[in-house]
């Protein structure tokens, strides 16, 4: 292998500590918290620098990132380590000073390693990553890097439709992170071994020949006169039509993180996180998320106990968070939240579930969840105002479904109570949103009956809908934010003017601006590079903090970068696409069938819901079959271990639990 020069990876930590008594919060930028792995540089011989793009008080709890970094630290010869997006304040001086974009782990230059893997939940954060490149002096496009400037990686949900970014990135992973990154480390490590043959070319061909990793140079895309994309072709021999997603099966064999980053400083979610499914099969139209992550995967009830047990001792967080897309529709949550809540009872370790769906909440489940904690508020996601809506979206939740859990909740001793809804999505009216009031009403109404008190809360909550690669909604023609403005302001005035109710309803919305960008970023396809490079040259940073964006920049430099295209914004965003259009992301296959994908957009105008294919037969979505997986689902009838309360004798009350 050929001698890396040492001092290309050395600390910059010493001119780093000059410059922190100037910039806001320097503790994030300190590293060494509980947990965090440092291991010697020269024992290493594949290194990743791991980047979730946006400020370390999101970056730090991402749990994918988290994963990632613990799974390559467990490997011999192989090192992970962190870097955020530094805010504006820190940026200004690092260049400044010519101070590089460094790790928190170790504060060695980015520039150093072989891999920067970001990963994108957002689409929001590209032009960070177009920041963090330039301050670790990596060239901005992919073509103009040499042998010895790292992969630059994609992975996470906006993965699935890379081509925005495909100039700047070297590569793509889309799906489960876990086996992919080992797979990646061990081709990295023998073209090293190998003395680095046929450079940077060689070793993307290796990895784009697994047909698990795309590499965007490797593809041409031709577009038809009217601006639509042709076709998309491989340009080398070897390399796949098509991509494939990762889909980890077994997730007891992957219990991670086992060691669960404590941060230093204050961050986003402040509470020890246990995944205890992946996937979702609920089929609401609008969520990316349900269907890239397909099938659903649990975790056993005694692996969640473990992951539980061992996370707490590591880190001393007082709340655990069981994650999932839908957590209360694991087949086991009831035990799992009683055999948690029963053995952390001494401790006061409360529980939350960060996404609970109206119809799988109950009683008992409220009653386990706030045992030992306290009763925060709950959030509900009915999506729809109307119950119309709710059938376009495959969202079956009946009014009357939440009027029973809100008045289950409230007669519980809740008295906060958060609902939370979509404007925007195909074939709204304003009716169908002014019913969203109407709903917020009746809860108000109920919750007064049934706790006696007047001292109750509902939060209505309002997101733009934005249509997303590998959905239904894929072909959808997306709200403009002038529509949605002017609909979210009648559904104001209306909660507004409710003199009996209005004053225990709190409104939030976005206006419809940002949504307007993201509906750019997430069904662009490659000419979507020119402008978010435009905008970042123009000073865009941290897109998805209201105070740092700007709405006006990014249609600026969209008009400028698209023009000689023939295309604008509402192209990409405001027009319905047909069934014949070749989709950016066709290429990238999430198992999904495409005709199946479209049944389900038909089915949706005609406002026909689909069955959770968890219980009932198969729907052809196409998954399982295309990604040799299952639907992996309990009960496994097992409880969680140990039955007696931690440190206490048993009681008999306890005893009649046993069995």
């Amino acid at each position: 292998m050929p001698a890396e020069t040492p001092a290309a990876a050395e600390s910059v930590f010493p001119q780093l500590e000059a410059l922190l008594p100037h910039v806001q919060k320097p503790i994030q930028y300190v590293g060494g918290e509980l947990n965090s792995t440092v291991k010697p540089w020269e024992s290493c011989d594949v290194r990743w620098a791991l980047m979730y793009p946006d400020a370390y008080e999101v970056g730090l709890p991402n749990q994918g990132v988290m994963i990632l970094y613990e799974v390559l630290n467990e490997q011999e010869g192989v090192l992970a380590e962190r870097t955020y997006s530094v805010w504006p304040d820190l940026e200004a001086l690092m260049r400044e000073h010519g101070v590089p974009q460094f790790t928190v782990d170790s504060h060695r230059p980015v520039k150093a390693f072989d891999v920067l893997g970001l990963s994108f939940s957002t689409e929001l954060g590209y032009t960070n990553m177009l920041t963090a490149l330039d301050l670790a002096g990596i060239p901005l496009e992919a073509k103009d890097r040499g042998l010895d400037d790292p992969i630059v990686l994609a992975g996470g949900h906006a993965a699935f439709n890379p081509e925005p970014i495909a100039d700047f990135i070297d590569a793509a992973v889309i799906g489960d992170g876990e086996q992919a990154v080992l797979d990646m480390t061990k081709i990295i490590r023998e073209w090293k071994a190998e003395g680095r043959p046929g450079g940077r070319e060689e070793v993307l061909l290796r990895l784009a020949k697994t047909g698990g990793v795309y590499i965007p140079r490797f593809y041409d895309v031709e577009y038809l006169p009217d601006g639509r994309i042709s076709r998309v072709v491989p340009n080398r021999s070897g390399v796949p039509w098509r991509v494939s997603k990762h889909t980890v099966m077994d997730l007891d064999e992957w219990p991670y993180p086992k060691q669960p980053l404590v941060p230093l400083a204050e961050t986003v979610h402040e509470r020890m996180s246990v995944e205890i499914f992946r996937g979702c099969t609920r089929g609401c139209r609008f969520c990316q998320a349900g269907m890239i992550t397909r099938p659903v995967r649990e975790r056993s009830i005694t692996g969640i106990g473990d992951m539980v047990e061992k996370g707490l001792k590591a880190t001393g967080f007082e709340e655990v968070g069981l994650l999932s897309l839908s957590s209360a529709d694991h087949s086991e949550i009831g035990d799992i939240a009683k055999g948690l809540a029963d053995r952390y009872e001494e401790d006061k370790i409360g529980l939350s579930l960060p996404s609970t769906r109206v119809d799988a909440f109950n009683v008992d489940l409220a009653n386990e969840l706030t045992r030992n904690g306290r009763r925060s508020g709950l959030t509900f996601a009915p999506e729809g105002g109307s119950e119309r809506m709710r059938k376009v979206i495959n969202k079956m939740v009946s009014e009357e479904d939440l009027i029973r859990t809100v008045a289950t909740a409230y007669g519980n001793g809740w008295r906060q109570v958060k609902l939370y809804f979509m404007c925007g999505l195909p074939t709204e009216t304003d009716e169908d949103v002014l019913q969203i009031a109407d709903m917020a009403t009746r809860v108000i109404q109920k919750g007064r009956e049934v706790s006696g008190s007047n001292d109750i809360r509902c939060t209505v909550s309002i997101g733009g809908f934005v249509p997303k690669p590998h959905t239904p909604f894929q072909w959808a023609p997306q709200l403009s934010a002038e529509e949605t403005d002017e609909r979210l302001a009648k559904l104001r005035d209306k909660i507004r003017g409710d003199k009996k109710y209005g004053r225990s309803i709190g409104f939030r919305y976005h206006d419809g601006k940002p949504g307007i960008v993201e509906g750019l970023l997430s069904r662009g396809d490659r000419r979507i590079g020119a402008v978010i490079r435009a905008v970042y040259e123009d000073g865009g940073r941290f897109d998805g903090w209201r105070e740092h964006f700007s709405y006006d920049r990014w249609m600026n430099c969209a008009e400028k970068a698209l023009a000689p295209y023939g295309v604008d914004v509402d192209w990409y965003t405001t027009r319905e696409r047909t069934y014949e259009e070749v989709l950016p992301w066709d290429h990238l296959d999430s198992g999904l069938d495409k005709d199946w994908l479209w049944e389900d957009w038909q089915d949706a105008l005609d406002e026909t819901e689909v069955e959770d294919c968890r219980w009932t037969p198969c729907f052809d979505c196409g998954v399982c079959p295309a990604m040799d997986t299952q639907i992996q689902i309990g009960p496994t009838g097992k409880k969680l271990l140990p039955l007696t309360v931690k440190n206490a004798a048993p009681t008999p009350a306890a005893q009649g639990h046993s069995h």
